[in-house]
């Protein structure tokens, strides 16, 4: 397991999207839909957009470049012209604070 701490939890109300860059790692978009945790890469793999500038619909993230969109419990695209997954992460939060998990 390589996990990595992230922020406290509090810091990103239900709804928003908050873009976590840490180095050695690339940009990942971190997602809170009414209170449960999700984390994805940030970058669309359609063209080089940040996901945690997109728009919430549902369970979809709206990349803000050609309004394609991903699933972001599953990082799978939805909409074209998306057609390649992000790549979501494992979240769990303990003691204050939302850890992802980086590995394969």
């Amino acid at each position: 397991m390589n996990e990595i701490p992230l922020f406290d939890p509090e810091d990103l109300s239900p709804g928003e999207i908050k873009l976590v860059e840490r180095e050695g790692c690339s940009p990942i978009a971190v997602y809170n839909l009414d209170g449960v945790y999700f984390a994805t890469d940030d970058t669309c793999t359609h063209g080089e957009a940040s996901l945690s500038e997109g728009d919430i619909e549902g369970e979809e993230v709206i990349c803000p470049f050609h309004m394609g969109s991903f699933n972001i419990r599953t990082g799978e695209a939805v909409q074209g012209p998306c057609v390649e997954p992000v790549r979501s992460y494992a979240v769990r939060i303990e003691d204050n604070m939302l850890y992802i998990d980086l590995s394969e």
